[in-house]
């Protein structure tokens, strides 16, 4: 075991978040260790959609993090040197037939940009592949897209460049000596480093607890099912359900401290919401099954969410309800607080540093790792 490494940081989790913050850090001159548990990335960033609702902000602080997160992805390529296939799509947030429009609508009215309440015709004409039947309606918002996993690897090689080093271990352990944290020990070697930066996703929880550390994260066990390139279907928007189940089923189980404090395999509770996106290979992501197993560790049967995304795409799509797939599971972290954050120094400890759970990750990773970064580093 090496015991003589040491690092300015330390960053744990490779997906889009700490791969960002990886790459700022490097960018401010400072030796930094990213340490990724899967060579091949198998995370909640090779599940996103990458959807980016940059005018979906309800709040001026949010609505801020947004625009600055926006700009910064229209030239992410170019700062990277690698194409992350950022566009403008627009997003269609389709309202279920037994849903009253108006109603839905209203939901919205804190967006810094108020969607546009389409009628039937209008969204079908928008959309043509969705089934007219399905829906009551459906609200337009400007909105842009991304590669998820294509980003991630963007800023992966950037931070190589800049003499970054990537170990794929498995951290085990953190060092402390009191309340202070002085590096990692992963399942091949121990690190040492002024900073260690907690961005592993839904395994964030069960890390820190493991030196006493109970923080408000959580997150669900997600299943989303990927088709091949399809050249003869080509959706024109990215499509997600207007009433998003995933954010109730995150609010309630921020809530349900109980659940938390035992690891159990058990599933308590499961969602779907269905949507679908289209990349620019014409690769298709459809549907979202969420669940709560209090258990990252735990093995989650996928038949149940292979049949009801199936159902609920035959429903929206039909034309896409026959399309060869394959169903991928991650977890998905969030905070009791989706207007909040999870990033910064944790109170009573030196040497940590958390960065994760935040909604909207995809969105916000670029601009709240640049933060961040800065604050390390000053």
């Amino acid at each position: 075991m090496n015991h003589q490494t040491t690092y300015d940081c330390i960053v744990i989790g490779g997906g889009i978040t700490g791969s960002a913050l990886a790459y700022e850090l490097a960018k401010r001159k400072l030796k930094v260790l990213l340490l990724e548990k899967d060579q091949f990335i198998n995370n909640a960033t090779t599940c996103s959609y990458g959807g980016l609702p940059y005018q979906a902000g309800t709040n001026p602080e949010i609505s801020s993090l947004f625009a600055q997160s926006i700009q910064i992805y229209r030239q992410l390529s170019e700062e990277l040197e690698q194409n992350i296939e950022f566009r403008e799509l627009d997003l269609l947030l389709t309202i279920d037939s037994t849903e009253n429009p108006q109603e839905v609508a209203q939901q919205y009215s804190q967006c810094h940009e108020l969607p546009e309440l389409l009628s039937v015709d209008s969204a079908c004409k928008l959309e043509p592949l969705l089934n007219p039947e399905s829906i009551s309606g459906a609200l337009r918002l400007s909105h842009a897209h991304v590669n998820a996993t294509r980003a991630n690897m963007a800023y992966q090689n950037a931070f190589k460049r800049l003499s970054g080093e990537i170990r794929y271990e498995k951290v085990t352990d953190l060092i402390r000596r009191a309340n202070q944290i002085q590096g990692v020990v992963t399942n091949a070697n121990k690190y040492y480093s002024s900073y260690t930066i907690v961005s592993a996703g839904g395994l964030s929880r069960s890390l820190l607890e493991s030196i006493g550390i109970t923080s408000k994260i959580y997150f669900t066990n997600c299943v989303v099912l990927k088709v091949p390139a399809q050249k003869k279907l080509q959706l024109n928007v990215m499509l997600m359900p207007a009433t998003i189940k995933r954010f109730t089923l995150e609010a309630k189980m921020s809530q349900a401290d109980l659940l938390w404090q035992k690891l159990t395999p058990e599933t308590q509770e499961s969602i779907v919401d269905i949507g679908a996106v289209q990349f620019q290979d014409g690769s298709i992501y459809l549907g979202q099954a969420s669940h709560i197993i209090s258990d990252p560790f735990a093995n989650l049967d996928l038949d149940w969410s292979q049949r009801q995304i199936k159902a609920g795409i035959e429903r929206l799509l039909p034309k896409f309800v026959d399309l060869p797939f394959t169903a991928q599971n991650c977890l998905v972290a969030f905070s009791g607080d989706p207007n909040r954050p999870m990033m910064g120094a944790i109170p009573l400890w030196s040497g940590i540093y958390l960065f994760s759970g935040f909604t909207k990750t995809i969105l916000l990773a670029p601009v709240l790792a640049r933060a961040l970064a800065e604050q390390i580093s000053t």
